[in-house]
């Protein structure tokens, strides 16, 4: 009860504290220039312009907006490096939800209309209107913020690198069905400098069994169980291949995609040694590390994803619904139907999937979560959401708490508040006890 009244409190102060502003900016961004309206206390138009993105068109921004006392700026984007700049402008920025910006437009235009003065205006009245309920946006520590970008740019390599590999095996079907089969894994830089030193069976058979052998002990391929296999796989690379022309033109392009994917690997490998260098210095390493499954690649991208700032999400809710695990009600009468999430953070929403599938190696708990909503007849994707779903609400209170995971304090509070998983689960007598006492 005396939450709800401290809530209450909170809104009405809020509420007074906008009602004194006087300046309210809606600014529609775009790649090459911007449009700005801003709007008095009573919705009158006091500014309207368009300007450049340049160094020149910044500085006018400033000079205009400065002229008014304290003005917080609506933008449809939370991101990017738009939004950099006002707040190094020092203004208070309120990103908007860009579905919700298309209702404020409509509420201007019902006829449809779109124009970026339209949009500019309809996201300044409505910042006037609404803005005391809106969350500002605060920036992260330059620590969080780089590593965030780094994460980010790297999960976009991996994808590039697997674009190539796709790329790659599809050129060798065509003419090289051999190497395909002498390797399963083509993100490993030995399948790529087998394809740049064998480009062809031609060339693999006239190399002979001796450079076969040099070329798997110089990669470290010496294995028992596929030494011989390759080595029968090379002896017989001719009897099933290309014809000529095929031959000729696929095997430039995959010489090409091989040494693309080298150079890639060789970013790759900074990228990762640079989080790696940026996660260890950041406040919050010991409590991200701690995360079963989460190891030393999901670990800095959950953290970069959350932020530092602890009043971003206020419940375990706020924080499963930007990352996509809580599902969408819709009711009306008799209706009701649950749907999935699309609107999220689409790049903390991958890292909790595969959180949580890497984690049930590791937690029995977790796998007998998973298990039971696969019974349930879940599909696996879903009961890993249903998982992942479970795993933020505990990241959300280490987080607040800024302790690390305790799978012993877990499973004793799952004894304690009598959690249907830990039945499913294998608990000692004493366990039970020191749970029950504790």
């Amino acid at each position: 009860m005396d939450q709800g009244k401290d809530k209450r409190g909170q809104q009405t102060a809020d509420a007074e504290y906008w009602r004194q502003r006087t300046a309210f900016v809606g600014f529609d961004w775009a790649s090459d220039h911007h449009d700005v309206v801003l709007v008095d206390q009573y919705g009158k138009i006091v500014e309207d312009f368009r300007f450049d993105d340049t160094a020149e068109g910044w500085q006018l921004l400033v000079k205009t907006l400065n002229k008014h006392s304290d003005p917080a700026v609506a933008i449809e984007t939370s991101s990017g490096a738009t939004v950099q700049r006002l707040l190094e402008a020092g203004y208070a920025v309120y990103p908007v939800n860009p579905k919700a910006a298309k209702r404020y437009r409509e509420r201007k235009a019902p006829s449809g209309t779109k124009t970026d003065h339209l949009d500019a205006w309809s996201l300044a009245d409505a910042l006037r209107l609404d803005g005391h309920t809106w969350r500002q946006l605060k920036p992260d520590d330059p620590l969080t913020a780089e590593l965030r970008l780094l994460c980010r740019d790297e999960v976009t390599l991996i994808e590039q690198r697997t674009a190539f590999v796709c790329q790659l095996r599809s050129a060798l079907h065509e003419y090289y069905p051999v190497a395909l089969e002498a390797f399963d894994d083509w993100t490993l830089r030995s399948a790529w400098a087998f394809v740049e030193a064998f480009p062809t069976s031609e060339a693999l058979a006239k190399a002979g069994k001796r450079k076969w052998e040099k070329f798997l002990h110089t990669h470290k391929l010496y294995r028992k169980e596929t030494y011989q296999k390759r080595l029968d796989l090379f002896a017989r690379a001719e009897t099933f291949c290309g014809n000529k022309a095929t031959t000729n033109a696929k095997s430039m392009l995959a010489v090409a995609l091989a040494g693309q994917l080298r150079v890639l690997q060789s970013h790759l490998d900074k990228f990762r040694k640079k989080i790696e260098e940026l996660f260890a210095k950041h406040p919050d390493h010991d409590l991200f590390g701690s995360l079963p499954g989460a190891g030393e690649k999901l670990a800095p991208r959950l953290l970069a994803e959350l932020g530092d700032d602890r009043d971003r999400f206020d419940s375990p809710q706020a924080l499963q619904c930007y990352a996509g695990t809580a599902p969408v009600s819709f009711e009306s009468g008799k209706i009701k139907r649950v749907r999935f999430r699309r609107a999220c953070q689409k790049a903390l929403r991958r890292s909790v999937h595969l959180w949580a599938n890497l984690s049930r190696a590791t937690c029995p708990w977790a796998q007998a979560y998973y298990r039971k909503k696969r019974d349930e007849g879940q599909t696996h994707a879903c009961a890993l959401r249903c998982l992942g779903q479970r795993w933020l609400k505990i990241l959300w209170k280490m987080w607040q708490t800024r302790r690390p995971y305790d799978a012993e304090l877990h499973q004793r509070n799952q004894v304690k508040h009598g959690s249907w998983v830990i039945a499913l689960t294998t608990v000692t007598p004493e366990q039970r006890t020191t749970a029950e006492t504790g």
